[in-house]
C-alpha cells in the first residue's frame, strides 16, 4: 500500500511535468516560491495563488502591500470559485470522495467516470 502523500508533494513530484506555458490557479498552499519560479523558468508555467502572509514581516510592509494582495488574491479567487462550486456540488450530490475500496488508477477512473455520469444524471432528472 503506497503511503498517503499530500496535494503539494503530488504537485512538485508529477502533476506539472507535462503542462507547459500554461496558467493554473491554485490554493494558498501552493505558495512555494522556489518551486514556481524554477517551473517559470523551465516550462513557462504561471502558478497563480492568493497571497500568504509572511512569518516575521514587519508590520509595516505587511500594512503597505495589504491593498495589493488583497486585490490579487481576489482575482484568483473568483476563477477559482466556480471551479470549487463546481467539486462541491458534485460532492454533494454523489459523495465522489468516498472511494476506499479503489484499489488501481483504472478502477479510480471507473469510479469517477461513473460518478459523474450519474451526478449528469440527477441534473437531467
Amino acid at each position: 500500500m503506497k503511503p498517503l502523500v499530500d496535494d503539494l508533494t503530488v504537485l512538485k513530484r508529477e502533476a506539472t511535468d507535462s503542462l507547459i506555458n500554461r496558467d493554473i490557479f491554485l490554493d494558498k498552499i501552493y505558495s512555494d516560491f522556489s518551486f514556481r519560479e524554477e517551473k517559470k523558468q523551465q516550462q513557462e508555467l504561471t502558478m497563480l495563488t492568493p497571497v500568504k502572509a509572511i512569518k516575521g514581516e514587519l508590520p509595516v510592509i505587511t500594512q503597505r502591500e495589504k491593498v495589493e494582495g488583497d486585490l490579487f488574491s481576489t482575482a484568483v479567487s473568483k476563477v477559482r470559485q466556480p471551479i470549487e462550486s463546481f467539486f462541491n456540488w458534485l460532492n454533494e450530490k454523489i459523495n465522489i470522495q468516498r472511494a476506499m475500496k479503489v484499489r488501481s488508477t483504472s478502477g479510480l477512473l471507473v469510479y469517477t467516470m461513473g460518478k459523474i455520469a450519474i451526478a449528469f444524471i440527477y441534473l437531467i432528472f
